[in-house]
């Protein structure tokens, strides 16, 4: 029993992750930062790529830019790849034309039609994981895709109850209650019941994707200084506190509101494990500001892993080798890493609960 114990363990350490990629727009910089990223061999020792994209598309960015070191296996499907290449599903029409720096609606619907493919791969699960290029929100809509964005479709497509924009950094984290939403919108947005799936969903992320034991959440304030007692908005006293309250009933370490100037300012963020913004100014622009191009975008609450480059399609960028890849490369060993700890993390569970596993386990440990 024992044997066959360690053995499966080996060899789900052993396994090799299938990471997918999204070209995104192919008229900004996606083909820049995906190219730039696997031009680095040891990303295959890590994972094999997949990109879901265009060779045409592919080639061009090649020429153009000169990344005559990066090698892509160009494939029909999923089952063709090479787990030793770079690979490139070519899934998009051949009659695709690269527009450097314009939003097109050919580029939109190219755009769909890669994440479409890669989704469908995703959901029958021969791929692990998916790391998302920058899509114009606006060149994309369709009468197949009408999200605000990756977030809302990829809910959509795996059924998840609550879902978090989680940005992520080395040393700070960012969850929000309210994503990509009018400004006027946000105060009715914010309820007691949205603040605590969002806590929720971030706590549990927190443990299974991060190894956090005991997370500690920061939640912020809606108004300025946190409402001053009421003197500058109830929603404080009124939806947020309670919401609080809710999820330490919960056992969830959430702790505020805190008034986001402040609590940003002084660096009070650096003692805790996340933060809950209310909206996305209030909590991307501390995050961008102090991060400085390095975090990522991932998806807390889907049952599958999706990160992304915390950036956008930048078109004033397309072509000129200029644009950074550090935030894409991230994404990418993120995606790995969150994929090993979710794999840990029921291995975990599945000890505890089995007694078998536990004492195997404790066999192993006495051996040595």
């Amino acid at each position: 029993m024992r044997i066959t114990f360690l053995r499966n363990k080996k060899q789900i350490s052993m396994k090799r992750i299938k990471v997918g990629i999204t070209h995104g727009d192919i008229n900004g910089i996606s083909y820049e930062i995906i190219l730039n990223t696997l031009a680095d061999p040891r990303i295959l020792e890590l994972c094999t790529p997949v990109v879901y994209g265009s060779a045409k598309a592919a080639a061009y960015y090649r020429k153009t830019l000169n990344l005559n070191n990066v090698n892509l296996n160009s494939v029909r499907n999923i089952e063709e790849i090479h787990n030793r290449k770079a690979n490139l599903i070519n899934c998009v029409d051949d009659n695709v034309k690269v527009e450097l720096g314009k939003s097109t609606q050919l580029a939109g619907e190219a755009a769909f039609e890669s994440l479409e493919f890669a989704v469908n791969d995703l959901k029958a699960g021969k791929i692990d994981a998916l790391v998302t290029a920058p899509i114009n929100k606006f060149n994309i809509q369709s009468e197949k895709f009408s999200f605000k964005g990756h977030t809302d479709y990829l809910q959509n497509r795996f059924g998840a109850s609550e879902v978090v924009m989680f940005m992520i950094s080395d040393f700070l984290r960012v969850g929000l209650v309210c994503e990509h939403v009018a400004l006027k919108h946000v105060p009715s947005l914010v309820t007691q019941e949205r603040i605590l799936g969002k806590l929720k969903a971030m706590n549990t992320s927190l443990i299974e994707d991060f190894n956090i034991t005991l997370p500690r959440i920061a939640v912020l304030g809606l108004n300025p200084h946190s409402g001053d007692n009421g003197l500058l908005g109830d929603e404080e006293e009124k939806v947020i506190s309670p919401a609080i309250k809710a999820a330490r009933d919960l056992n969830i370490m959430a702790l505020g509101p805190f008034s986001a100037d402040g609590f940003f300012g002084s660096g009070n963020f650096s003692k805790f494990d996340a933060v809950l913004a209310m909206y996305h100014d209030q909590g991307l622009t501390p995050f961008k500001a102090l991060v400085a191009g390095e975090g990522v975008n991932f998806t807390a609450g889907l049952p599958i892993i999706r990160t992304s480059p915390a950036h956008g399609t930048a078109y004033e960028l397309a072509g000129k080798g200029e644009a950074s890849y550090s935030s894409f490369r991230k994404a990418l060993y993120m995606a790995c890493d969150i994929y090993k700890s979710r794999a840990a993390y029921r291995e975990l569970v599945a000890n505890q609960l089995n007694p078998v596993a536990k004492s195997v386990i404790g066999d192993a440990t006495d051996a040595e």
